[in-house]
């Protein structure tokens, strides 16, 4: 039986050797990634953000500088957080000069507010982009802390999403799904449909009764939409130029390959194609072209959840350590075992504090009715 342990490290590994491995050909075509590398399996160096800086293969991106702001500040309380504890973290670790190499412009924004004074649970009102992908794909810490538990992880990533967008956002609703997924797939009985039927529960998920939202079922019906093509398919690329057919807009506005109902949606079709397999699940994503960082993150970040790290290559992980441990940027240089593992120290004082709890409550006679 695979550890829950494991299940930890799994799933920050399968996030960030998916990020790391996707973000050379992040923005990429699907036809653009075959005719340069063929089928792409392999981590290497590459640019970002015109400045002159050659990532080496294995650095991770901006997504998971966000996802180690959650866990930094997940580890260091020993528990689940809240919005303007994350906050407190960025305010301490972030450098405006160093996000330049490793963050988008917005992120610098939000912190610049959060200095500035403005609520950390109204940063999300100012942000202006309500169904970016950005709370889904970085947020895995808020479901393992909340490991077996769905609702909890859906929770948290609504109070902790309110950084990145306001509450009825798509985005959240995404990430909350997400979330929830991963909970339960860090419980010893989990399977691939177990997890993904969580996904689907959690689909409409604090969402007003009788709104236009609610009524019309509208991401419901879009993870139906994403399973039954994995259903349909045996061959990944196949189903990658299926996808094609609802997903290749976008060049217009700002992140148009990146909302948050396509990387999802894909992320779980993925992950029920590869049946949870973590490794297959980040080739798959990587060579899907479009966003592929943010969608390897998801699917190797959920299906490391439930197959755990054993099921990555050594050798990618030991490149993605070593690249971490160089990286100047970055707000912290914790690698992929030392980071799980804090935030399975962080799981087990949770635990240990509600047996307390619990034994305190459980005293003869005292709740009987």
């Amino acid at each position: 039986m695979t550890t829950l342990r494991d299940k930890f490290r799994g799933c920050i590994a399968g996030s960030w050797v998916g990020s790391a491995m996707g973000a050379p050909v992040e923005g990429w075509s699907r036809e653009r990634i075959r005719e340069t590398y063929g089928f792409l399996d392999k981590l290497l160096p590459y640019k970002h953000y015109d400045v002159d800086w050659m990532r080496p293969a294995g650095t991770t991106e901006d997504g998971i500088e966000r996802q180690k702001l959650i866990a930094t500040a997940i580890i260091e309380k020993q528990d689940r957080i809240l919005a303007h504890e994350l906050v407190a973290v960025w305010l301490r670790d972030l450098d405006l000069d160093k996000m330049a190499y490793k963050q988008e412009p917005f992120d610098r924004s939000l912190l610049e507010m959060a200095r500035a004074g403005v609520p950390p649970v109204e940063l999300g009102r100012l942000w202006p982009f309500p169904n970016v992908v950005s709370m889904a794909r970085a947020s895995h810490p808020l479901g393992l802390i909340n490991a077996g538990d769905p609702r909890g992880a859906a929770d948290d990533t609504f109070e902790v999403g309110k950084v990145y967008a306001q509450e009825t956002a798509f985005a959240l609703r995404w990430a909350a799904l997400y979330n929830a997924a991963i909970a339960e797939a860090c419980k010893p009985d989990a399977t691939v449909e177990s997890v993904l039927d969580t996904a689907r529960r959690f689909a409409q998920y604090r969402a007003e009764a009788g709104s236009l939202y609610a009524r019309y079922d509208t991401i419901e019906r879009e993870i139906n939409r994403a399973l039954e093509l994995a259903a349909k398919h045996t061959d990944p690329m196949a189903m990658r130029d299926a996808f094609y057919e609802f997903y290749s807009g976008g060049r217009y506005f700002n992140y148009g390959a990146s909302q948050a109902n396509e990387i999802v949606s894909k992320g779980l079709a993925i992950f029920a194609l590869t049946r949870g397999d973590p490794k297959e699940a980040i080739l798959v994503a990587v060579n899907f072209g479009r966003d592929t960082d943010c969608l390897a993150a998801v699917a190797g970040g959920l299906a490391g959840a439930l197959m755990g790290m054993q099921a990555i290559p050594e050798e990618w992980i030991q490149q993605v350590n070593e690249a971490t441990l160089q990286d100047a940027y970055t707000n912290n240089r914790r690698t992929i075992e030392e980071t799980a593992d804090g935030l399975f120290a962080a799981y087990l004082a949770r635990r240990h504090r509600l047996e307390a709890y619990l034994c305190s409550m459980d005293v003869s006679g005292y709740l009987e009715e």
